[in-house]
């Protein structure tokens, strides 16, 4: 794969594009939610995307949802795209002000991530999903201060946590995520597994 590295922050508004073998042209962009809602909305509402914590969310809700995530300086949400087509989507945050915080002892330059690969369009494509992850990594480890990647995929998506350990994560303990309930948003308490990629590990893979 052959990238070319944002500059300045890679979280945040830099895009990232990359040449991947046997996929051809990646795109990362930052989601608009005025743009992007009903690719979302459609992928959130599928059987396969329950673990998102979406299911049976409204399209108002959807946009409601990521433009909060959208005005704040901590989290901030991805599409990934392989020529046009939307393939995944990907959130990235500050651990400090997630509560993940409150299950392992957070250390400067590390960014937490969240992602969800989209609908298959025609034929499986061996490698697709791996691909797309190393995408997302490149992406995330161009902003130099960041030194480890946090995960914390449901306890019970094995296939993601397997997906993560194939990709370089270190997998750690079962964790408990605890509820939170603001005016903005709602998030049910989370059996997680704690997942971690350091920066040394991910350039051995490259």
């Amino acid at each position: 794969m052959t990238t070319e590295a944002p500059t300045g922050s890679g979280r945040a508004e830099s895009p990232n594009r990359a040449t991947v073998d046997g996929l051809g042209a990646v795109h990362v962009r930052r989601l608009d939610p005025a743009r992007d809602t009903d690719v979302v909305h459609s992928w959130v509402g599928e059987e396969r995307a329950r673990f998102w914590g979406m299911r049976g969310t409204s399209r108002d809700e959807v946009r409601e949802i990521y433009e909060h995530l959208d005005s704040l300086t901590t989290h901030h949400a991805f599409l990934v795209l392989l020529g046009d087509e939307p393939v995944m989507l990907f959130q990235t945050y500050e651990p400090e002000a997630d509560r993940v915080s409150e299950c392992y002892e957070a250390e400067p330059g590390d960014i937490g991530i969240h992602l969800m690969v989209g609908p298959v369009q025609g034929s499986p494509r061996p490698g697709f999903t791996a691909a797309l992850l190393g995408v997302l990594v490149g992406h995330v480890l161009a902003d130099r201060d960041v030194r480890r990647i946090i995960a914390e995929p449901d306890v019970r998506n094995t296939r993601a946590i397997e997906r993560l350990r194939r990709s370089g994560f270190e997998i750690g303990p079962e964790i408990v995520l605890p509820e939170v309930d603001l005016p903005e948003v709602f998030l049910p308490e989370k059996r997680a597994r704690l997942a971690i990629l350091s920066r040394e590990t991910a350039e051995t893979l490259r």
